[in-house]
């Protein structure tokens, strides 16, 4: 016997994964964590037996319902799996999911079309962050094809504005949870900051890399990637996010000089595999790191005037562009975050998973 949960498979920006209503769901948290490990097919490195694509980034869920939080009208739950593990993250936000959530709604019959376009308030139950999401609802109907396009997406989409309303320590304490815009880790110069993503940004030459290696180089890079690992487990506690060494955050960023006429070169590992792009969040966090003076960005990027300043941050298969808005009054603050993203519904349906688990009668 089996047991059918609703679900819509759904891109959302360069990530991708099924999407429920909250209410299709086991309330029981360790009971939804092993629904959700069944219905991906964790932990498996393949997940060839559930819905997962083997990849950190086509290892996500989204979790929908209407919001009680008076002005909001959704609220997501982000659950962040790993193919060859057993473990529901729940604690980080995803700002490519984040992409899908509206359109999901809408599909669903949560919340009504507004006429040409559709602007509904979000709130991140993660992190307890809100945003505006806007997409194109003509005749009632999400559309999804259009002319937008984003790097690491094959083809043109229809835009989704996501603006964002108050990210800074998003799971840390604040912007720059050590107190310092600059920190030292055995000797290597790190910024730590979470505007949106809790990250440790460093410079590639200080770890005797260019920044511009590809993904499969710096994957394959296994020192790096010890020197990597140990400096995030120090981070972790300085950043008072205790042990990490189960955590999918911090994520971890080289920093390197842009070198196709961008703002700043990136390499981000999420946090243990080098991600083909670079999160929605985690390219946020990294332009905040780049408006701010005495950060191991300040030197490298190259940023334009203004107190509206789009930050193009470069990474492996294109880049990613931020609008950033700074206080008048202090420009080393932002006080507003936008960009770009697409989604597209790939299936609806229904996903199944063994009776035994939904029961609650798997070890």
């Amino acid at each position: 016997m089996q047991t059918p949960i609703p679900c819509l498979f759904m891109r959302g920006g360069t990530s991708r994964g099924p999407f429920f209503l909250d209410s299709d769901l086991p309330a029981e948290t360790a009971l939804r964590d092993r629904v959700l490990l069944a219905v991906m097919g964790s932990p498996d490195k393949r997940q060839i037996d559930g819905l997962g694509g083997a990849h950190p980034l086509t290892s996500k869920v989204g979790i929908v319902r209407k919001s009680a939080v008076a002005g909001v009208d959704l609220d997501f739950l982000f659950a962040q799996l790993q193919p060859d593990k057993d473990v529901v993250d729940t604690t980080p936000n995803c700002g490519n999911m984040l992409a899908a959530v509206v359109p999901f709604a809408l599909e669903r019959g949560l919340v009504a079309a507004q006429g040409e376009t559709t602007t509904l308030r979000v709130l991140t139950l993660n992190t307890d962050m809100q945003c505006d999401i806007t997409i194109r609802t003509p005749g009632g109907h999400v559309e999804y094809e259009g002319e937008a396009r984003i790097d690491g997406v094959p083809g043109t989409s229809s835009p989704i504005s996501i603006n964002f309303l108050d990210t800074a320590g998003s799971v840390c304490s604040g912007l720059l949870p050590t107190g310092k815009v600059r920190d030292e880790i055995d000797g290597m110069a790190v910024t730590c900051i979470d505007n949106g993503m809790p990250m440790v940004l460093f410079r590639a030459a200080d770890m005797g890399r260019t920044g511009r290696e590809s993904v499969a180089e710096l994957n394959g890079d296994v020192e790096l990637k010890a020197r990597i690992e140990a400096l995030r487990l120090k981070a972790g506690p300085l950043m008072g996010l205790g042990d990490v060494s189960a955590k999918s955050y911090p994520k971890m960023c080289l920093l390197a000089a842009p070198a196709e006429g961008g703002s700043i070169g990136t390499r981000c590992f999420i946090p243990h595999v080098c991600h083909d792009a670079i999160g929605v969040l985690a390219a946020v966090t990294v332009a905040t790191g780049c408006v701010l003076e005495g950060s191991v960005a300040d030197g490298l990027a190259v940023m334009p005037d203004g107190l509206v300043k789009t930050v193009a941050v470069e990474h492996p298969t294109g880049e990613f562009s931020v609008e950033l808005e700074l206080d008048p009054a202090d420009p080393q603050k932002v006080i507003r975050a936008a960009l770009l993203r697409t989604a597209r519904l790939l299936m609806k349906g229904e996903v199944m998973v063994p009776a035994s688990v939904w029961e609650g009668k798997s070890s």
